[in-house]
């Protein structure tokens, strides 16, 4: 091996890169230790991770730069927690390595192997992110490639931080990656449009740094109370918003998920879907606390927003109200349930749409998917899709498209 060739062995901070199978064999081709059944193995095995991971372009160069873009090393952690300041040594231990990778950016692979499949490749599926990554060293020196690599690491984390949109909580795994979040973005929502603007504007705030507030969407049943979160998640992931599911039974460990979620650089909204309490579930208290109250503050870069049918969350009987004879304080059961939905700063309601309402989300619906339909005869259909259905929402409006998409 000659002092010109690409040595990855020298990496000091990114040296986890020498884990990875393919960087394995990349080595070993770049140093002429590999056969050609080796490179057989190394293209095919390159070609199934371009489709996994929708890479395309030049597929050694491209899958390296992924994996930097992605790996979690002490310099990366830092950079999330700090918005990007590492300390001036751990930088220049950076700069370091980035030559050593630099050599491997700028080698021509054409000299060691037959490189005409993954030169220019072409992925079935282009995912629009993925060229964020090869941005990060497009015409750059290691210092400014280092610089860059800081401010990526503060905005999008890394590891499996940086991997996902949106996580689900597990009691023992704790977060799990969700691999097939809802795409649904907010063009998608029809109606609704001042519940939709006070969110945005609320989640554009947590995104700024600047005071948010916990938000409660409450209401009719079908009418877009989840998807305006996830749609928010869709919208601003390129911002570091990211979201957090987290089920009932599992609202004991918010405490425990809030102070791993303070320790990350991103943005995030802990997801708490169709909630609400029956009179005799306590965990509703451990939500209180968590909201406001808990001796610990709320992270700064966290925010909780609920959906529910109920607005006061849990439910009410009319002998609340009249109290319990044996209940000095007859009314403090009343305070203790409201109290609840009292905490969340905001409070938005999804009423069910009037027919006027229901029939425009059905026409813009019509208009997105291009269905060829007379209006008049949409509008019959419409109705009586409603009728026989599921009632007057945003969800039987969908279906109802879903029907005629279905449909000879």
């Amino acid at each position: 091996m000659t002092s010109k060739q690409p040595q990855l062995g020298l990496l000091i901070i990114y040296r986890s890169l020498l884990q990875d199978e393919l960087v394995r064999q990349m080595q070993a081709i770049l140093s002429g230790q590999s056969t050609a059944e080796v490179q057989c193995q190394f293209i095919g095995e390159l070609i199934a991770k371009a489709e996994q991971l929708g890479l395309q372009g030049n597929l050694p160069k491209n899958y390296l730069q992924y994996l930097i873009a992605r790996d979690e090393n002490v310099f990366s952690l830092a950079c999330e927690r700090t918005n990007g300041q590492a300390s001036g040594s751990l930088f220049a231990a950076v700069v370091n390595d980035l030559k050593v990778i630099r050599r491997v950016l700028d080698a021509d692979f054409s000299a060691y192997m037959d490189t005409t499949l993954i030169d220019d490749y072409t992925p079935t599926v282009v995912w629009p992110g993925q060229a964020a990554y090869y941005q990060l060293f497009a015409g750059a020196a290691p210092e400014e490639a280092a610089k860059r690599l800081a401010r990526h690491y503060a905005h999008h984390g890394c590891g499996y931080m940086a991997g996902f949109a949106a996580f689900r909580w597990d009691s023992e795994d704790g977060l799990v990656g969700i691999k097939n979040f809802d795409p649904i973005r907010l063009a998608d929502l029809v109606g609704y449009e001042r519940q939709k603007k006070i969110l945005i504007d609320n989640t554009k705030a947590l995104l700024a740094g600047k005071p948010a507030n916990n938000a409660l969407l409450h209401g009719s049943r079908g009418t877009g109370k989840s998807s305006s979160v996830k749609a928010l998640v869709n919208e601003y992931y390129g911002d570091g918003l990211r979201l957090v599911e987290v089920v009932k039974q599992d609202l004991k460990d918010l405490a425990k998920i809030m102070e791993l979620l303070r320790a990350h650089g991103q943005k995030f909204l802990i997801y708490l879907d169709d909630l609400s309490f029956e009179d005799f579930e306590v965990e509703y208290k451990y939500l209180k606390s968590a909201i406001e109250g808990g001796v610990e503050a709320r992270p700064a870069n966290v925010l909780i927003y609920a959906t529910s049918n109920r607005r006061h969350l849990i439910k009410e009987n009319w002998s609340d109200r009249n109290g319990d004879p044996d209940e000095i304080h007859r009314f403090d059961t009343v305070n203790e349930k409201i109290s609840l939905s009292d905490r969340f700063g905001i409070s938005l309601f999804f009423e069910t749409p009037n027919q006027a309402e229901y029939l425009a989300i059905v026409k813009d619906l019509v208009k997105k998917h291009q269905i060829d339909i007379p209006e008049d005869t949409l509008r019959m259909e419409a109705l009586r899709w409603e009728s026989n259905h599921n009632g007057r929402s945003g969800r039987t409006a969908q279906q109802f498209i879903n029907h005629l998409l279905g449909r000879d």
